[in-house]
């Protein structure tokens, strides 16, 4: 899939008010990912979000181009990444920090080592792929904003290397992210360094895909003789 709609989002007041209040009656651990385009964004949103005992952890997304720095992305400068996830972690208080990394860099391992140095409590990754697509009998960009975002099964392959090296550079937890459609799909990211896995594009396929993988898992570790997933973990 590719997609280019942007981040879109009510607005802080609006999720907080409306959208966490649904999720609190659920009685589920919340993750909130927070965006930004400059680091004070980054700021605002982490403090007020750090005072609300609905919230468990956030994930910071450092995909967003950086207004202040002529449009970089924040999670493609080691130095950039290193700061907003020192400012960020200094607004969260007690909160745990992720730090969501982009695979649109040279060196993941380089970027998750800049997370960690910058207090990130874990990382996760990967994030979308910039891709691009034309229609050649229209002959014109298929996106209106020519480049998007590429997920799916294509990208697992890459994902699971990337989590690998990412899992090597540093000691923090690494969520593994990135194409997974199966529960093989889920034991690659394990065995790869991940300690957790999680699922995104494949649910627009299938809403019920997350307990289709968690079913698999159980059943692939009872045919391995695996007592618990950390078993697993990292194994390679």
């Amino acid at each position: 899939m590719m997609n280019a709609i942007g981040l879109q989002n009510p607005g802080l007041d609006v999720f907080m008010e409306r959208d966490l209040g649904f999720l609190a009656d659920h009685k589920v651990p919340v993750i909130v990912n927070v965006c930004g385009h400059s680091v004070e964004e980054y700021e605002g949103a982490v403090e007020r979000l750090a005072d609300d005992e609905r919230v468990s952890m956030l994930e910071i997304n450092v995909s967003c181009p950086n207004v202040k720095q002529g449009a970089i992305q924040f999670g493609t400068d080691p130095g950039m990444l290193k700061e907003v996830t020192e400012r960020c972690k200094a607004k969260a208080k007690d909160m745990p920090v992720i730090m969501k990394l982009s695979p649109n860099v040279t060196s993941i391992s380089e970027m998750a080592k800049a997370a960690e140095c910058g207090g990130a409590d874990g990382i996760s990754l990967i994030n979308t792929f910039t891709a691009m697509k034309i229609d050649i009998y229209k002959r014109k960009f298929v996106l209106a904003n020519r480049t998007g975002g590429l997920s799916g099964p294509a990208i697992h392959p890459i994902a699971v290397r990337m989590v690998y090296e990412a899992s090597h550079a540093v000691k923090i937890p690494v969520i593994g992210m990135g194409g997974v459609a199966c529960a093989e799909d889920a034991v690659e990211m394990l065995m790869a360094g991940a300690t957790m896995v999680a699922v995104g594009m494949m649910n627009f396929t299938d809403p019920d895909i997350a307990v289709k993988i968690i079913d698999g898992l159980e059943q692939y570790m009872i045919s391995a003789g695996v007592g618990k997933v950390s078993d697993i973990t990292g194994i390679l």
